[in-house]
């Protein structure tokens, strides 16, 4: 796993969580004004994952499911980087990414692309 920031249009910083395999596995719902508060982001939201809630919902377009996760007050904090065909293909990705939260949070520069 690798964790990268990036930026959008606005010059915001947002995390995106990259597997092995390339593919997106998370990405943040919320932007950050510098790369350094986007990277602390990532780290509390790993840090914190206990305090997180989530859930599958239908898509904005309706056309398939996607899993959201949001801290105690309701604020979004990530989301699945595509959309699932499948109700239990998206709980199953959801759950996954719940589980890697604890390990990501002890991952060194590894993580970052560092070494």
């Amino acid at each position: 796993m690798r964790c990268q920031i990036d930026i959008n249009g606005e010059g915001r910083f947002g995390w995106r969580l990259v597997a092995p395999n390339g593919r997106a596995v998370a990405v943040s719902v919320t932007f950050q004004d510098t790369h350094a508060r986007c990277r602390a982001a990532f780290v509390r939201l790993c840090a914190y994952h206990a305090d997180t809630s989530g859930g599958i919902q239908h898509s904005a377009g309706g056309g398939g499911w996607v899993w959201v996760l949001w801290d105690g007050q309701g604020r979004h904090l990530a989301a699945s980087a595509r959309t699932y065909e499948r109700h239990a293909t998206c709980r199953s990705s959801y759950e996954r990414f719940r589980g890697m939260l604890p390990e990501l949070s002890t991952v060194g520069p590894e993580l970052w692309g560092e070494s």
